[in-house]
């Protein structure tokens, strides 16, 4: 377990949650600060930080059951007129649990959750130029 991690301490049973749904890999459970009822959290069962050190196939799991789950919120009952899958990696991205997770969010219209930015063009001659460093860097 790593020191102190919420979520590992959750994954080894010894803080509760509200689970979702659990296999071998992932345990899905309630979000203790929902942004709407029915907001939820993907982790995994290992320790891992960030994307950085999220294995692929990890990963992959994830976003499967996120998936799955975000079906099974709109079936549910719950409030829900779409769904927002978002994933905080860094503090600088507002990461609060240095523990990978993925929340699946019901949206509904008039709810509060909110992502504010200057939302502006870019020149295309710029994003062609970003667009070769990130082609450079993922073949890398």
């Amino acid at each position: 377990m790593a020191d102190r991690c919420v979520f590992c301490e959750i994954v080894a049973g010894a803080s509760p949650a509200s689970v979702v749904h659990a296999d071998e890999q992932v345990l899905a459970i309630m979000d203790i600060q929902p942004v709407n009822p029915g907001h939820l959290l993907v982790i995994p069962r290992r320790h891992v930080v960030g994307l950085a050190d999220l294995p692929e196939d990890l990963g992959s799991a994830m976003w499967s059951t996120a998936h799955r789950l975000a079906g099974a919120v709109r079936r549910s009952g719950l409030r829900c007129e779409g769904i927002n899958l978002f994933l905080a990696d860094g503090e600088a991205a507002f990461q609060e649990v240095f523990h990978v997770h993925l929340h699946v969010v019901p949206r509904f219209r008039g709810d509060t959750f909110r992502l504010s930015a200057d939302w502006r063009v870019r020149d295309r001659d710029l994003l062609d130029s970003d667009a070769a460093a990130l082609r450079e860097a993922f073949s890398g």
